[in-house]
Order: structure tokens, then sequence, then C-alpha cells
């Protein structure tokens, strides 16, 4: 059963059964365990970067190149991400998996998260972006449908993994 596993292994089992084969990231203290994961597997380039907006090029190069791409991402960098995912993914039609670490929701710690932990689902909105906010349980399943449906719709698609997630809630 799924449910003895850690919330970051089954969000990597999900990256897995999608296909994706390189994974752009932006250190998060959320996403540690699953960046290991990344790194660790032979069969996904993992590439840090050190700005979204790179990340975000990164992974639009790939997908031209032939990869399937994902971004792993604090939503704080969604703010840093607005005109390449608008100039380049959304314009262009190359999808793309963002797997964001949702700070400043409930039980945030750090007051400075707080603002964009607000804003991230209404600017996601605003861009037309898809967003997904599985339970620890559903990530896997949440995860590999994101990516479906960002490479039949040519577009982004995000899952916001918020604070109860990574405490497996």
């Amino acid at each position: 059963m799924l449910t003895d596993l850690r919330p970051s292994e089954l969000v990597y089992r999900g990256l897995k059964s999608a296909g994706i084969d390189l994974v752009a990231s932006v250190p998060c203290v959320n996403l540690k365990e699953l960046l290991c994961l990344l790194s660790s597997d032979p069969a996904i380039i993992h590439m840090p970067v050190t700005r979204e907006e790179e990340g975000i090029g990164v992974c639009a190069g790939a997908y031209m190149g032939g990869r399937s791409p994902a971004i792993a991402m604090q939503n704080s960098g969604l703010g840093n991400s607005i005109n390449a995912l608008a100039s380049l993914n959304m314009l262009y039609g190359i999808p793309l998996l963002m797997v964001i670490s949702h700070r400043g929701t409930q039980g945030e710690r750090l007051v400075g998260q707080i603002p964009m932990g607000r804003l991230t689902e209404p600017l996601l909105k605003t861009m037309g972006i898809k967003f997904f906010r599985p339970r620890p349980h559903e990530a896997e399943e949440t995860v590999e449908a994101a990516w479906s449906i960002a490479l039949n719709e040519k577009r982004p698609v995000a899952v916001l993994l918020d604070i109860k997630f990574w405490e497996g809630r």
C-alpha cells in the first residue's frame, strides 16, 4: 500500500510514471528529499538552476529536444516565472509540469512567505494555468495526470504541494 511511502517518494513515483526524464530545480527545504531522489536516478537528468525563469527556459529547450521536462520550485519563484511562462511556454505551446512547494499557507512559520502564498492560486488562475492540490495518497496519480494534461493541451500545468502535504496530511 502506498501510504507507507513519504510524500516526496510519492511525487517522485508520479514523475517516473509520467515519463519525466529531465527536472530543473530551484532549492526549497520542502523539496530537499525529492531533489535527492531525482539526483540519484540515472534515468532522470536533474539540473539545478539559479532562478525559476532559467529553469523554465531549460525545460522548454529540453522539450524541443525530445525530453519530457518538469520544474521543481517554490511558489515564491512563480512571480519570477510569469514572463517566461507567458512569452515562451504559453505563446509557443510548450508543455511543462511544475511541481511547486506552496509556502505561505496555513501553518507557515516564516511571515515573508505569506504574501506569495496568498497570491499563488490567483496568479495561476489569471494566467489560465491549471493546477492541482493533491493529498499525499493522491500525489503519484495527480503528477502523472498533470503531465498528461500539459502534453495534450500544450501548456504548463502546476501541482501545488502545501505544508500539510509535506507533513503527510
